[in-house]
């Protein structure tokens, strides 16, 4: 059994891999301020310390075998209105980190980056060498602490995973999206499909796809924290590995609710809207580099099955 510390597992994800990881038998703190996350998300069986990541230091000790860093602010909205949060919460935050690992002696860290980091690409399915170009300061936080990390790899010996999400959605058991303000789409076209708003918004339908609506690469988020564990045994002293983590294929936005359709038999109003500025037409990850050095495969690629388990947790929420 290994002893963990996962900062923001009281939000989506960290919920998740935090659930994955007491199922795999160890033992798990998580550190959150629950400025977004919930205390009820933590799982059973975790120890919830109520902190933010500034002062990781407090809690950190020989202990711990490694961190699974998760906390950060992380609206793209926001972040271009108010980008001082996200230098001080997302780089700062994590520098402080950084440094209470190296005190403390705990050498491994797995860290949630974002494809967001890679900008507006031009090119098809995007590599870990594809040119980084942050359009936003959430981007660019994320890929400041990308650099960070390299270099606490290469000065101190820190063993480092960056996990580079494309988009994360489902659910897994009772852990699920509950994002205030939400802003994904499957959760958006539910809260159509249960009522709590009246249509869904397409923001263009003159893309160069094949129905014209944006392209997306969609992961289940209990694929995405099984990549987690396995970055966690991989992780090599003095390295910073930086994986993608998609299906390596995508699906339109038209193509998501008429699966929502389907799959709640609820009619999903449209309403079309003009391009959102940064939007590419395409947004899909090669996972090669997760999958030669990790050993992970996506499992759950199907998006009626991504979309099935979220509507089960959105709709248990309302019960």
């Amino acid at each position: 059994m290994s002893k963990y510390l996962v900062t923001g597992g009281a939000g989506y994800v960290g919920s998740v891999v935090a659930a994955h990881l007491l199922e795999a038998g160890h033992e798990v703190t998580v550190l959150d301020d629950l400025s977004t996350g919930f205390g009820e998300g933590v799982p059973a069986g975790a120890t919830l310390v109520n902190g933010r990541i500034q002062d990781a230091g407090r809690y950190l000790d020989s202990s711990y075998d490694a961190v699974l860093h998760f906390a950060a602010s992380s609206q793209v909205g926001e972040s271009v209105v108010n980008p001082g949060k996200y230098w001080d919460n997302n780089v700062g935050g994590t520098l402080a980190l950084l440094t209470a690992m190296r005190e403390a002696g705990v050498r491994t860290l797995v860290f949630s980056s974002t494809a967001a980091t890679y900008g507006e690409p031009a090119e098809g399915a995007l590599t870990e060498t594809s040119v980084t170009a942050p359009t936003n300061p959430y981007g660019a936080s994320k890929l400041a602490v990308d650099h960070m990390i390299a270099g606490e790899c290469a000065a101190h010996g820190l063993a480092a995973v960056s996990l580079r999400y494309f988009n994360v959605a489902g659910a897994y058991k009772e852990f699920g999206e509950r994002h205030d303000p939400e802003t994904h789409l499957i959760p958006l076209v539910l809260q159509v499909a249960l009522g709590e708003r009246e249509s869904i918004s397409v923001f263009g339908e003159d893309y160069p796809t094949p129905d014209g609506t944006c392209v997306r690469d969609y992961i289940h988020v209990a694929d995405l924290a099984e990549a987690h564990l396995a970055a966690l045994r991989e992780a090599a002293p003095g390295e910073h590995l930086v994986c993608n983590l998609g299906n390596g294929s995508g699906f339109s936005v038209r193509e998501v609710i008429e699966t929502v359709r389907k799959v709640t038999g609820r009619d999903i109003p449209e309403v079309i809207a003009p391009r959102r500025a940064g939007d590419p037409a395409v947004l899909v990850a090669s996972a090669r580099t997760a999958h030669e050095r990790l050993g992970w495969t996506p499992t759950r690629s199907d998006l009626t099955e991504i979309v099935t388990d979220a509507w089960n947790f959105a709709r248990g929420r309302r019960s």
